[in-house]
C-alpha cells in the first residue's frame, strides 16, 4: 500500500487504518456520526492526498480538454473550477473530475479519482494528437480539505488570501501557513462548505500545514475526519461516487450529470450521449428514502411491488443528520418519479422505500 504524507500522523492519532484505491487511508478517527456531525456543523480536515492531479499546458491544452471532456471548459476564466466527467468511447464514464484553469487557454490542472489515476492518464494521453504538454504531480501533491461552515473561518488567519469570500468553485494560489504556491479551492464533496488545499509535498511542509491547521482551528472543535464520514456526507448530497454510483457502464444522462454535459461542442461519444438526450434513457439514478427498517447497500436488488426486478442500490447508509436510512440507485423509469414506491432486497426480504428527490440535506 501507497502511504500519503500525513499516513503516520493518521496512526498516530489512533485512526482506524484500511486499503482505499491502493493507499493506506484513516477510515474513522471517533466514530462516523461524531465525524459527520463535526463537518456539518463545525469544521473537519480530511486527508485526500491520494487523489490525482495532472497539468495541461500549451495553447491546445483547451482544446485537448474540450475534446475529452463533457462540460465546457471554454467558459471557465483563471481561478475558477469545473466539475466534469471522461466519456468512453460508449457513452459510458471514464471518471468524474474537477478542471482548475491556471491561466486561460494555457494551462490547466485535471483533479482525478484516486483509483483512477492510471486509466485517466491513459485515457487523455491517448487523445493527446497535438502534442500538449502533460504532468503527472499525483505523487508530489499533497492535498486536505477542510470542510465545514466554520473552515475558512478559522483558517483566514494562516494566509493573507481572502479565503473567506472565495466564491464556490474558484480558487486562489499564494501562501498559505508559511508555505508558498499554496492552491486554496472552495470546493469539497460535503456539501457542508469550506476549501480544499493543494500543495506540493516538499520537506516538512505537509507537516507543518497540517499543525497550523490544527493550531488555529482545534480551540474550535475542529477535527481529523475519516474517509467513511465524507461518504455519509457526499451520499446526503446526492454526490455519485465513482465505482458505485458511475462508472464506464453508466452514461451522464441517466447519472443525473445532463447539466454538466454541453452539446455546443464536440467530445467523445457526444453523437451517443446526445442521442439518450434526445430519446430518454430506460433507468435513471434517483435517490431512495427507506419506508420500513432497513439500511440500503451498494448490490441490493430493487423490485417491484409485483416482486419484478427493476434496478439496483449503488450507494446507501444510515444518513447522520436525518436519522433515517437513505440511498441512491437505478431504476427503470416508469418508477423514477419522486413518490414512487420500489422494494429493496434486503438478507431476502422485500424492504419498502420511496423515491425522493436529492439533495436528502
Amino acid at each position: 500500500m501507497k502511504n500519503t504524507p500525513f499516513t503516520q500522523t493518521h496512526i498516530a492519532l489512533g485512526a482506524k487504518m484500511a486499503e482505499f484505491a491502493g493507499y493506506n487511508m484513516p477510515i474513522s478517527y471517533t466514530g462516523i456520526n461524531e465525524e459527520h456531525h463535526c463537518v456539518r456543523t463545525n469544521a473537519g480536515v480530511f486527508d485526500v492526498s491520494h487523489m490525482g492531479e495532472f497539468i495541461l499546458k500549451g495553447p491546445d491544452a483547451l482544446d485537448l480538454i474540450q475534446r475529452v471532456t463533457t462540460n465546457d471548459a471554454s467558459k471557465l476564466a483563471d481561478g475558477q473550477a469545473q466539475y466534469s466527467c471522461l466519456p468512453n468511447d460508449n457513452g459510458g464514464i471514464v471518471d468524474d473530475l474537477l478542471v482548475y484553469c491556471i491561466e486561460q487557454n494555457k494551462s490547466y490542472m485535471l483533479v482525478v479519482n484516486a483509483s483512477n489515476i492510471e486509466k485517466d492518464w491513459n485515457w487523455v494521453s491517448k487523445h493527446n494528437t497535438k502534442g500538449v504538454e502533460m504532468h503527472n504531480i499525483s505523487e508530489k501533491t499533497a492535498l486536505l480539505a477542510v470542510q465545514g461552515p466554520k473552515a475558512t473561518q478559522y483558517l483566514q488567519e494562516l494566509t493573507d488570501m481572502d479565503i473567506t469570500n472565495l466564491k464556490y468553485y474558484t480558487f486562489t494560489k499564494g501562501k498559505f501557513a508559511g508555505i508558498d504556491n499554496v492552491i486554496v479551492s472552495a470546493t469539497g464533496y460535503t456539501g457542508a462548505g469550506g476549501v480544499e488545499i493543494y500543495f506540493e509535498d516538499k520537506g516538512n511542509d505537509a507537516s507543518k500545514i497540517w499543525d497550523e491547521i490544527f493550531r488555529v482551528g482545534m480551540q474550535h472543535g475542529m477535527k481529523p475526519i475519516g474517509l467513511a464520514a465524507r461518504d455519509t456526507l457526499r451520499l446526503e448530497m446526492g454526490f455519485c461516487l465513482y465505482g458505485n454510483d458511475i462508472d464506464d457502464t453508466t452514461n451522464p444522462i441517466e447519472a443525473g450529470l445532463g447539466w454538466i454535459t454541453k452539446f455546443t461542442k464536440d467530445f467523445t461519444a457526444r453523437p451517443i450521449i446526445e442521442q439518450y438526450k434526445k430519446d430518454g434513457v430506460s433507468r435513471k439514478l434517483v435517490g431512495l428514502e427507506m419506508v420500513d427498517r432497513g439500511i440500503p447497500r451498494h448490490g441490493h436488488i430493487l423490485q417491484n411491488a409485483e416482486g419484478k426486478e427493476i434496478g439496483i442500490i449503488t450507494s446507501g447508509t444510515q444518513a447522520p443528520s436525518l436519522g433515517k436510512a437513505i440511498g441512491m440507485g437505478y431504476v427503470a423509469k416508469e418508477h423514477a418519479s419522486s413518490g414512487s414506491e420500489v422494494y429493496v432486497m434486503i438478507r431476502d426480504k422485500a424492504i419498502k422505500a420511496k423515491v425522493v428527490k436529492m439533495p436528502f440535506a
